[in-house]
């Protein structure tokens, strides 16, 4: 009787704690509609989000309802059933089918052909880069809004590495904005499968099973689809899980050298994604920390620094090599974040209130990851303790996720259109719903979310 009751004032505080994070949210929406109708300087039609009212259903509808259904019914008993790799396949496969079956209820256009192509977006400077590294010795000098022939937004914005990506792909044959969109959402599917293994190696493999549903129902993917900043997300996924794996003695050297090189990708892909250094730093602090075994087979009781050391000149070497690289084309980081910071307050980053958004991104996160999430992040701030067990240790992962994303928004770089922007941060709070103990009523509210919001309002991305 007493453990039926501590587990329903259990349930009663993760309500509480979904009731607080919707209570955000309506607060937001309220007052930015109220700044946004005096004076127009939030620069969103629907605030907190860059979207707009449109009621409207599409080709997309029935897939996204029956993958809902699906994952709601069954993605909890599947997740603990299958063997590991198939659970991979699986989730990626499922997180593919969700994330384009969203972006089809706009339209093949207008949710996946058009997304990449309009004035702001990377596609718009594909034939500026017909000499490459010209084109990267020159980038710095197109960054201002009053430089001679400026970049677009999204690609003054960024490292060259972001509108490089695209035009290596049309150099490969798969130019146009439906094979950009196609990318983003293949490959940003994959960031869940990063976290997946990241969680495994640890905190154990029950808790990424526990995860992997929340992982692949994620409302963040009405924004995966088709936006670069989900490419980016699966980018730095992937550097953060070799390091876990190289930190915990599964390949040391390879994966360190792996994630060294991703490492260095992300950097040049954002300029914000530099604040991974906070997760990258607990990864390491938790492969470096005994561990009690409650699975053997996957939380093993060894010293780990042994398995760091080794693999520390390999994640340096890797770390180089991409900024090497562009160094020696002659594009300066340094001086092109300079300059973006300048081009920002040049711009709307200018006018949008800092009194407002520091508060309503966050309103932002919570449509992202979802109420689930909210009542996750409840819990894992309960769990923390010795990094001894898997539940505190998912739990210091989870909130050195949560410190990043923090870091961002009181950096002021950061206001609005964090709905598309955090989700390389995003991912990494979503695995704090493993502590929930009833998956499939939170999962039920995630596709909610997602559902309602890609059905009533068109967003930017």
């Amino acid at each position: 009787m007493n453990r039926d009751l501590q587990r329903d004032r259990r349930d009663l505080r993760d309500l509480g704690a979904a009731l607080a994070a919707a209570l955000l949210v309506v607060t937001a929406v309220a007052v930015g509609t109220a700044i946004e109708h005096s004076d127009g300087t939030l620069h969103v039609n629907w605030p907190p989000l860059y979207a707009r009212w449109d009621p409207h259903i599409g080709p997309g509808t029935p897939a996204a309802l029956a993958v809902a259904v699906a994952v709601v019914a069954y993605g909890p008993r599947v997740a603990a059933r299958l063997p590991w790799r198939a659970l991979l396949g699986a989730a990626w496969g499922t997180a593919t089918a969700w994330t384009f079956s969203l972006a089809l209820i706009d339209g093949w256009q207008r949710g996946i052909a058009g997304r990449l192509t309009t004035k702001y977006e990377y596609l718009r400077v594909v034939d500026r880069f017909q000499d490459i590294p010209g084109t990267l010795r020159d980038f710095t000098r197109h960054i201002l809004i009053d430089s001679p022939d400026p970049w677009p937004a999204h690609t003054a914005g960024h490292p060259p590495a972001a509108p490089l990506t695209f035009v290596l792909l049309d150099r490969i044959g798969l130019g146009g904005g439906a094979w950009a969109g196609v990318w983003c959402v293949t490959v940003g599917a994959t960031a869940c499968l990063g976290v997946l293994v990241t969680v495994r190696a640890l905190a154990g493999e029950e808790l990424a099973r526990r995860a992997a549903p929340f992982l692949v129902l994620a409302p963040a993917a009405v924004w995966m689809g088709t936006s670069a900043d989900g490419y980016f997300a699966a980018v730095a996924a992937w550097a953060v899980a070799l390091l876990a794996l190289a930190v915990t003695g599964r390949g040391p050297r390879t994966a360190a050298l792996g994630s060294g090189l991703l490492f260095g990708l992300t950097c040049y892909l954002s300029y914000g994604l530099t604040l991974f250094a906070i997760l990258a730093a607990a990864v390491v602090f938790l492969g470096s920390a005994r561990v009690r075994p409650e699975r053997p087979r996957t939380l093993r009781n060894r010293n780990r620094n042994r398995t760091l050391l080794p693999a520390l000149p390999f994640l340096l070497a890797g770390l180089t090599v991409v900024p090497l690289l562009f160094t020696l084309t002659g594009f300066n980081w340094w001086e092109a974040y300079h300059l973006l910071v300048e081009r920002y307050y040049q711009g709307a980053g200018g006018i949008r209130p800092y009194g407002y958004w520091v508060w309503a991104n966050l309103a932002c996160t919570v449509l992202v990851v979802g109420l689930a999430t909210a009542a996750g992040l409840r819990r894992a701030a309960t769990a923390v303790g010795s990094p001894a067990t898997g539940r505190s240790r998912l739990a210091l992962l989870v909130l050195a996720a949560l410190l990043m994303l923090l870091a961002a928004d009181l950096s002021g770089m950061s206001k609005a259109e964090t709905e598309r922007i955090w989700l390389p941060f995003a991912m990494w709070l979503l695995p704090a719903c493993a502590f929930l103990d009833r998956p499939r009523p939170w999962l039920a509210a995630q596709a909610t979310v997602a559902l309602l919001l890609n059905h009533l309002l068109l967003t930017g991305w």
